[in-house]
């Protein structure tokens, strides 16, 4: 499919904007996750895992969903092809795989962040859930690290599906 420069300058301009700003909301999401394991203020406890449900149900997932459709439309749209390079056929299943898992932990999140709500987590609770937010979200950004690499290095190599 072809596309007018402009347009195809629009989707890439979108694609970068998203992309980098679900990279920033899963660093962010990492900031808070390790200050709701280590901190001994409660408060800051608290406030980390109400903040980390918010940052996740309104940044985080909105732009993981934006950033898979609009790098699905570039790609599409340009003669690099969805399916022709490898670069671009990983780049997408790392980040149709990062929405995914991001969708089914964002569970744990909101459990953690209704209990801050409601004032009933402690520093010890659900110690392992909140190590395996730490551990998630430090997974998150180097996919999403890896996956800016790809963009930029651009590994040689074509598919079998390649036109």
């Amino acid at each position: 499919m072809s596309m007018r420069a402009e347009i195809r300058k629009l989707v890439l301009t979108t694609h970068i904007a998203v992309s980098v700003g679900w990279l920033g909301a899963v660093a962010c999401s990492l900031a808070l996750a390790l200050a709701g394991l280590t901190s001994l203020d409660q408060q800051l406890v608290r406030a980390a895992y109400v903040a980390m449900g918010a940052v996740t149900s309104w940044i985080t997932i909105p732009l993981s969903f934006a950033s898979l459709g609009s790098g699905a439309l570039q790609s599409w749209v340009t003669p690099w092809g969805l399916i022709r390079h490898y670069w671009i056929l990983i780049k997408l299943l790392l980040t149709l795989f990062a929405t995914v898992l991001l969708v089914v932990h964002a569970q744990p999140i909101r459990e953690l962040a209704s209990r801050d709500v409601l004032g009933t987590l402690s520093s010890g609770d659900l110690r392992p859930v909140r190590i395996h937010l730490v551990f998630d979200s430090a997974a998150a950004l180097l996919t999403l690290l890896l996956a800016t690499a790809l963009s930029v290095y651009k590994p040689r190599g074509l598919t079998p599906w390649a036109a």
